[in-house]
């Protein structure tokens, strides 16, 4: 039996539900969008397989975690985060999923497992994100004004139409928003690659891909690409698409979990 995921825990877990499904055989860790948190994944349990036990990462200053303060500079962002990532595994094979942000954090974080000798995950999903020929943000748009800010989201579609005109709303979804930016202004892409097989996944009309190849760029990080699925829409795709997205995930992690058991 399936069910929704948790959007509310204990202050301070990173993962949402805090504990995966005792009967699951696969976990997979979910990575959300810049300013959200667990809440775009929420569906995702009543479409996953009961054997596949999805977790949905929240990072401090969003939700339950608003009084933490957010982390805004990339490099102690990755090292709280792969601590608190290592820890939380057990002996079950894992895969990682994460659509934009959450894509680059849980691409830098398979890096950094594997750097480590832990066992990495089987496989990485990566939405709405590419290494190449995507939108960077800079530090001064971390810092637009607010009404600005707003505009921009909402050509995006990033969050519930209700938020926009709703100020209690946006005074919790804007501080967060703002720091994530500001981290993601500051990354670099180094060419780094990982062991692990990568899928990647993509809005066709999506206005934050820069290149029309961009997710051809996921080619040469690993040495077993999955290939790219592309769905109509934009760069929240995801919001339509996500039983076409998790059957697909789904099937890979199937396929590889055979093959690592073996």
């Amino acid at each position: 039996m399936t069910t929704q995921i948790e959007t509310t825990s204990t202050a301070g877990s990173w993962l949402h539900p805090a504990e995966p499904a005792p009967d699951a055989r696969i976990r997979l860790i979910l990575f959300p969008h810049a300013g959200s948190g667990a809440i775009i994944y929420r569906d995702w349990g009543t479409l996953l397989p009961g054997d596949v036990a999805p977790q949905a990462v929240t990072l401090p200053g969003r939700h339950n975690r608003r009084d933490e303060s957010s982390y805004g500079t990339w490099e102690p962002l990755m090292d709280a985060l792969h601590e608190a990532v290592v820890r939380e595994l057990d002996d079950r094979p894992y895969a990682f999923f994460g659509h934009c942000m959450g894509a680059q954090l849980a691409y830098q974080l398979t890096q950094r497992i594997e750097a480590s000798g832990d066992p990495g995950p089987l496989m990485l999903g990566m939405s709405g994100w590419a290494p190449r020929g995507f939108f960077v943000p800079t530090e001064q748009q971390s810092r637009m004004p607010e009404p600005e800010m707003v505009e921009w989201i909402k050509k995006l579609g990033s969050f519930p139409a209700e938020i926009y005109d709703n100020p209690q709303m946006l005074a919790l979804v804007v501080p967060a928003l703002r720091a994530d930016l500001a981290v993601c202004s500051q990354y670099v892409d180094d060419g780094a690659t990982v062991r692990c097989p990568i899928a990647s996944y993509g809005g066709a009309a999506d206005p934050l891909m820069e290149q029309p190849d961009a997710m051809d760029s996921w080619r040469d990080r690993t040495p077993r690409y999955l290939g790219n699925s592309e769905y109509p829409g934009g760069h929240f795709y995801i919001d339509s698409h996500a039983l076409a997205v998790t059957s697909d995930v789904v099937r890979h992690l199937y396929r590889l979990e055979a093959a690592h058991g073996r």
